[in-house]
């Protein structure tokens, strides 16, 4: 006679996600690597976030944990099993109820320019001049770093805040309403729409925030068996660059919508990872005045070793800080 299937074993895991196409988009890839590793179906719970209802700018309802805290509370609740985040939207703080059990293979780290005419950043800002170009973003990180870069070709910009989904970003340059946007390239690729984009912008132009690109897959801390299976998608290059990045944002005691970028690039000889370089700007928000540094260090000598990303973190920021970061930030997320 045979046995009768474990319960627990054929039952779906609920994947709760936020409800935006992009995040649904995300989760599901990450679903369908989740069903290929335990064999079991996974089906996706949509939950609306505060930061997804608010249509304040995120500079104004704080940023840190506005689209991250419900999705913890039906994990807390026990109505989803797992959440699948962007990374660059988590509180550097960990709770010790949820596991950050896998940090997948980040895509593409850069921000993404989408303007009129096909026209990339320095066409733009260049074209019908004296009329002053206008792009729009939400984040402070962004304008901060625009602004500079437009000043090193002798020119300025008028940076405008904007919210929305993708579909409601680009509407407003093919409207007419902004000369351009700028959004995640990871984000446009993930939906399919990376053609849209008029330039790919070089991180040493612009730094992205700490994190982007990459996702976070966070369990209940309690439930071993599935984090393990999880920990499977763990891409440990991956999760020691996101960690000297996010240590790095997390020294500065800023907050996820504080002006701070930062790379973690990884260094190869002869396709053998040797070293990590770790680059941070904070900046006010009209490109005025920035810090920027940059470190380098070993990479981990061991899966799952966070110490040394964590130092190099904390000893950049110390040296921003010296060099007056804090007074740059507007915010700081005690």
């Amino acid at each position: 006679m045979s046995k009768a299937p474990d319960h627990d074993q054929v039952r779906a895991l609920r994947l709760g996600t936020r409800r935006s196409t992009l995040a649904m988009a995300q989760s599901g890839l990450v679903a369908d690597e989740v069903r290929q590793l335990t064999g079991r179906p996974v089906e996706l719970v949509e939950i609306t976030t505060y930061g997804d209802t608010s249509r304040e700018h995120l500079t104004q309802i704080g940023g840190t944990g506005v689209f991250v805290n419900a999705l913890r509370d039906a994990l807390r609740d026990g109505e989803i099993d797992f959440a699948v985040h962007s990374l660059k939207d988590l509180p550097t703080a960990q709770p010790e109820e949820f596991t950050l059990a896998a940090v997948p293979a980040r895509a593409d780290v850069r921000d993404a320019l989408v303007a009129r005419d096909g026209l990339g950043f320095q066409e733009l800002i260049r074209d019908g001049a004296p009329r002053v170009a206008r792009i729009g973003t939400g984040s402070p990180r962004r304008m901060s770093q625009l602004h500079a870069w437009a000043r090193t070709f002798g020119v300025e910009i008028e940076t405008v805040p904007i919210r929305g989904n993708i579909d409601t970003r680009i509407g407003y340059v093919r409207s007419g309403e902004l000369d351009a946007v700028v959004l995640a390239a990871a984000g446009l690729q993930r939906v399919g729409r990376l053609a849209e984009a008029t330039e790919l912008i070089s991180p040493d132009a612009v730094l992205p925030a700490p994190g982007q690109g990459a996702l976070a897959v966070e369990c209940a801390a309690s439930d071993a068996h599935l984090a393990a299976q999880l920990a499977e998608l763990d891409d440990p290059y991956t999760r020691a660059a996101v960690t000297a990045e996010r240590t790095l944002l997390a020294a500065l005691e800023a907050g996820c919508s504080a002006p701070v970028g930062a790379l973690a690039d990884l260094l190869a000889e002869e396709q053998v990872v040797t070293e990590m370089r770790l680059r941070g700007v904070v900046g006010t928000t009209d490109g005025a005045t920035l810090v920027q540094l940059s470190t380098t260090g070993p990479v981990p000598a061991s899966d799952g070793d966070e110490a040394a990303p964590q130092r190099m973190g904390r000893e950049l920021a110390d040296e921003m800080l010296a060099k007056g970061a804090a007074g740059l930030m507007g915010e700081r997320a005690l």
